[in-house]
């Protein structure tokens, strides 16, 4: 019989990005054209909804991942503003809605009511891991 020497260590994962991980910058930029690209496609098939919902929790879970320390306000202040300007340009050009305020202030809450729940999760996930990394390096510093 022969010996086998089998390593019961797994590997950390690796992070695509090499180096510390994105900037702000780069967090603001990866979420608003995910958001786009997700809410595109979505309207594409039918109304904004669960998809573009979906993609506002995977690009919050994005920036968590990929960004840099100190990055965490922008990975929790950016979805929410980022799902508003890619409405408004989705249901300006796609939706044929225009610039006409009226019908734009009707879809744009439509949009807003169909994604709210997703929103509301994304805000409590990501401001909890903003605070919790705040009072991480508040404690760090303090000691």
């Amino acid at each position: 019989m022969s010996s086998v020497n089998i390593s019961t260590k797994m590997k950390k994962p690796t992070s695509p990005i090499k180096g510390p991980g994105l900037t702000v910058p780069g967090i603001v930029i990866l979420q608003g054209l995910f958001i786009l690209l997700a809410e595109t496609l979505e309207y594409a098939i039918g109304k904004i909804g669960a998809i573009t919902g979906i993609a506002l929790l995977l690009a919050i879970a994005g920036g968590i991942y990929l960004g840099r320390s100190g990055s965490e306000f922008a990975t929790a202040v950016n979805p929410p503003l980022a799902f508003l300007f890619s409405t408004i340009l989705v249901l300006c050009t796609l939706g044929g809605v225009g610039l006409h305020l009226a019908r734009l202030g009707l879809d744009l809450v439509t949009s807003l009511a169909a994604v709210a729940p997703y929103l509301a999760i994304g805000a409590i996930g990501s401001w909890g891991y903003y605070i919790y990394r705040s009072r991480q390096s508040a404690q760090i510093t303090s000691n």
